[in-house]
């Protein structure tokens, strides 16, 4: 991946943001799902995202969370050297702020190359952040190179989490909040995985752990959070999946250790 790709993904990042924006006050909101939200402003934002993405380079192929193309190419997926390479675009993390008019939503947009995500642009039209990443390139806040924290005691660290949809009180999912919450400094569930990858690949967050979030929610923050230094991997410790993302990444291998013993208590 080049400095091509990256200026495309963030003229489609900024396309896609303005028509979040726009629709920002006045969004048509409907459910595809129990608790589960999608607005008009997320479908326009992915039309105007894909429209510019394939201007740009027509024989990639396209997963998006809105309009039905969830899954990648078989090809696509199982890195085959004929693989074209695949955009991956979340037009809104974070539908459920948006929705309340609350900060924390953001444009994300990767790219996956030859068997792994190679770029990831996300933007958050709140603070006008730009976080990018080009795989071995490293990772930027509008710019300014990015790097995760020395934090190495869980004890001493700010984590966040996801829960799915519809979260209930005997899930998994609650067992392992509480096991956190009870031995680290503090815990966010801040509603965008997008922004959470990338407040770890900026020293703001020392950890994160998800299980139920989708491809292309993660997709551009596993580039960011990598190139910023941090350590991902499967929630459980196993080798980190593009496709079924239930991750961990901390910004360093110790508290990367300790968050796992207690994510699979």
């Amino acid at each position: 991946m080049d400095n091509e790709h990256l200026h495309v993904a963030v003229e489609a990042a900024r396309a896609g943001a303005r028509e979040l924006m726009a629709r920002y006050e006045n969004r048509v909101v409907s459910e595809k799902g129990p608790k589960d939200l999608v607005t008009d402003a997320d479908l326009a934002a992915q039309a105007a995202i894909r429209e510019i993405l394939e201007s740009k380079y027509p024989d990639y192929a396209f997963v998006g969370e809105e309009e039905g193309e969830t899954e990648p190419l078989e090809s696509v997926r199982q890195g085959a050297d004929d693989a074209p390479p695949c955009w991956v675009v979340d037009p809104l993390d974070g539908t459920v702020n948006y929705v309340h008019r609350l900060q924390s939503f953001a444009v994300s947009i990767a790219l996956y190359a030859k068997g792994k995500m190679r770029l990831g642009v996300i933007f958050d039209p709140t603070r006008d952040e730009w976080f990018t990443a080009i795989d071995g390139q490293g990772a930027k806040c509008n710019d300014r190179p990015m790097k995760a924290s020395e934090a190495e005691d869980l004890s001493e660290s700010l984590v966040a989490c996801s829960f799915r949809a519809g979260v209930t009180s005997d899930s998994p999912e609650v067992g392992r909040f509480v096991r956190v919450l009870e031995r680290c400094r503090s815990l966010r569930r801040l509603g965008s995985c997008a922004l959470n990858m990338c407040y770890v690949a900026d020293g703001r967050l020392d950890a994160y752990w998800a299980t139920n979030v989708a491809a292309w929610d993660s997709a551009a923050g596993t580039v960011i959070a990598r190139e910023a230094g941090a350590v991902l991997t499967g929630y459980d410790g196993d080798e980190f999946d593009d496709w079924l993302p239930k991750f961990c990444v901390a910004a360093t291998p110790a508290l990367h250790a300790e968050l796992i013993e207690q994510l699979t208590a």
